[in-house]
């Protein structure tokens, strides 16, 4: 585990919400040299601690409008291998995550569909005909507010 101090938590909090952030732009917003800051990034990025940078897209914007999580209970486990059933749904693109649980489910997996009937088309064509997918449970998203997670003001790592 690395030795963080407050600078580094707010050089991870900044690029939390916005990864394209650079050394310079850090720097002036903490009042640090851009070398300076460039090593304090690079300190972090050597120890792993970030897993990579990922551009997130406004799926409402790109015509999907219906977010839904699915619960997927295998019908009969061994005789489908769990790397079958996430090759399979890796293979379809309206499924975001495919999230592996210990649970009533033992899939959890976001959906976005275009509305509700293109949404019930995926599940019947493509999800309910995976190898071994048995019970599935919907809940449809309504609204959606993103936490900044361990690293938020009121947090201490």
């Amino acid at each position: 585990m690395i030795e963080l101090d407050d600078v580094d938590r707010k050089i991870m909090r900044a690029l939390a919400d916005d990864a394209t952030l650079g050394a310079g732009a850090l720097g002036r917003r903490f009042e640090m040299s851009q070398p300076a800051m460039w090593r304090r990034v690079k300190r972090l990025q050597d120890a792993g601690v970030f897993r990579g940078r990922r551009l997130v897209l406004d799926v409402e914007k790109l015509g999907f409008g219906v977010t839904v999580f699915l619960g997927v209970k295998l019908a009969t486990k061994g005789r489908v291998s769990l790397e079958d059933f996430e090759r399979a749904v890796s293979a379809i693109p309206e499924v975001q995550t495919i999230e592996h649980v210990l649970g009533m489910y033992d899939y959890r997996l976001r959906v976005v569909a275009r509305d509700i009937p293109d949404f019930e088309q995926v599940l019947r064509r493509r999800i309910m005909t995976l190898p071994g997918a048995g019970g599935v449970e919907a809940n449809v998203l309504l609204s959606e507010e993103r936490r900044p997670g361990p690293l938020g003001p009121s947090m201490r790592m």
